[in-house]
């Protein structure tokens, strides 16, 4: 019998299998990266992200989860202005997160 609907992909992660010393590279080159709580204020004052994918909370998570190429998506556009960098109320220096993301995710 068909419903009209079905059930969507797993998107479960084993967190435990992924290799997070991509994350410890970036902690050790911008140690507020650590101090993230996901709160969106830099999503929400974004400039860019208003046109372009681009979310550093999203792609913080993402390395989190191991998702190196799309974390690399969501700052990939990001136009380095420093919004995010001053709405942020744990202090993260955003800007230095996005460049040291490019250059640390990009370079493996």
């Amino acid at each position: 019998m068909d419903f009209g609907f079905g059930l969507s992909p797993s998107s479960r992660m084993n967190l435990d299998s992924v290799d997070h010393t991509l994350n410890e590279r970036i902690a050790v080159e911008e140690p507020s990266f650590r101090e993230c709580i996901a709160c969106g204020s830099c999503t929400a004052s974004c400039t860019a992200g208003k046109y372009t994918p681009t979310s550093v909370r999203r792609a913080i998570l993402c390395l989190q989860n191991g998702q190196k190429d799309k974390a690399l998506e969501l700052v990939d556009k990001c136009l380095l202005c420093g919004k995010c960098t001053m709405v942020c109320p744990r202090g993260v220096n955003t800007r230095h997160l996005v460049m040291t993301i490019l250059k640390i995710a990009s370079a493996k």
